[in-house]
């Protein structure tokens, strides 16, 4: 069997090929954004494809690419289950629901007048969020109804950018501080405030609804697993100084002293009732219980290349290096070879 994996920068297509070929794996380079990537893939058994939020032509049609392929019986990753509600957050909010997931409490209005009812009765500070975003972007801690009702109006008119260039030049200059990036791409931050990226004028305004999340106090960290078949990992992220986000912080502990066995385990049993290939859970705590704030799919590879072993869907723990990218790789094959040890 072959496999066409799209070989994209900063995905983990590379890591495909490199599993594939270090495993004597059939592949071949296909290019999703060619018009004849179905013909591309006739002598393939499946499609590998890490689409990405922030690029312009992804957005454009990468779901609907996906679906259409297993539905005409190809094996696809990330599939249907594991990437309809990537990068969407309120489909996220009905999707937890609907399992019975223990979500941070979260209220969606989709109109100007109930939204600002809701605020009348509510207790501050709550976060405010796009529907869009990764990396803690497009999160907002609102301490007084006077800040929510502005951002509700503008919500219900003018709406939001899905970018906002001046939280980036922010957020490159924290880490030029802490010596995680360079000088050059703070330079590139002041370039956005005029220039900004493409993804944003082909996505456009978010507007129309006004989503809104409990705000956990009390927590200096968020907890990230990733189940990935019967397999998971984990990372614990503190959050920004004088912040309350985690998310794109770039401080990350790694022990597995720092996980409990209930949030893996949670994290196991969300999955499956998910019916997910891939799932990266973020959590919170509220009186020592994991509170799920979002998920997604997809992660930065280089964040998690440290992490110093996993858990089996026993709870096991498997120490030493482990290639998750590989995982991917045989669940796209099925059968009996997603029960090797990959590690």
């Amino acid at each position: 069997m072959t496999i066409g994996i799209h070989n994209s920068k900063h995905s983990f297509g590379e890591r495909w090929c490199q599993y594939c070929e270090a495993n004597k794996i059939d592949y071949k380079i296909v290019d999703c954004y060619r018009s004849d990537i179905v013909q591309q893939l006739e002598d393939c058994c499946g499609l590998m494809y890490h689409f990405h939020q922030g690029s312009p032509k992804d957005i454009l049609f990468a779901k609907q690419l996906m679906y259409s392929l297993e539905t005409a019986g190809k094996k696809v990753f990330p599939d249907f289950h594991t990437s309809w509600h990537f990068d969407d957050k309120l489909g996220q909010k009905y999707l937890l629901d609907a399992i019975g997931a223990p979500l941070v409490p979260s209220w969606v209005f989709f109109d100007k007048d109930s939204a600002l009812s809701w605020l009348k009765t509510k207790k501050f500070p709550v976060v405010f969020k796009l529907r869009n975003g990764a990396g803690s972007g497009n999160v907002r801690l609102i301490k007084d109804k006077t800040q929510a009702e502005r951002l509700v109006r503008k919500a219900f008119n003018r709406g939001f950018s899905q970018y906002s260039a001046w939280d980036n030049l922010c957020e490159r200059i924290r880490k030029y501080r802490l010596g995680k990036t360079t000088l050059f791409d703070v330079a590139k931050g002041v370039i956005r405030l005029v220039y900004q990226p493409e993804y944003t004028r082909v996505a456009g305004r978010e507007r129309g609804y006004a989503y809104f999340q409990e705000f956990i106090p009390d927590n200096d960290h968020d907890i990230r697993v990733i189940v990935i078949g019967n397999k998971a990992f984990a990372i614990k992220r503190m959050v920004r100084s004088n912040d309350f986000r985690a998310s794109g912080s770039g401080n990350i502990l790694y022990e597995k002293e720092h996980f409990d066995e209930a949030t893996i385990k949670l994290s196991f049993d969300l999955a499956l009732q998910l019916k997910t290939q891939c799932v990266a859970f973020d959590f919170v705590y509220l009186d020592g219980k994991p509170l799920v704030v979002e998920i997604s799919y997809g992660f930065s590879p280089e964040g998690y290349d440290p992490c110093p072993g996993f858990w089996d869907s026993d709870l096991g723990w498997h120490e030493g290096r482990f290639d998750p990218y590989g995982w991917m790789v045989e669940l796209v094959l099925g059968g009996d070879r997603t029960k090797k040890k990959l590690w």
